[in-house]
């Protein structure tokens, strides 16, 4: 377990290769109300 290995993220970062461990597009978190919004 390490660079050498393609099955963890460390690997992954390595080979430079992307799969389940280590997806292109990261989850984003939930979108934030703006300062100015208000709810009536």
């Amino acid at each position: 377990m390490g660079k050498g290995d393609k099955r963890t993220l460390r690997g992954k970062i390595f080979t430079g290769s992307y799969g389940k461990t280590r997806p292109h597009h990261p989850k984003k978190a939930p979108a934030k109300p703006k300062p100015g919004a208000r709810k009536s």
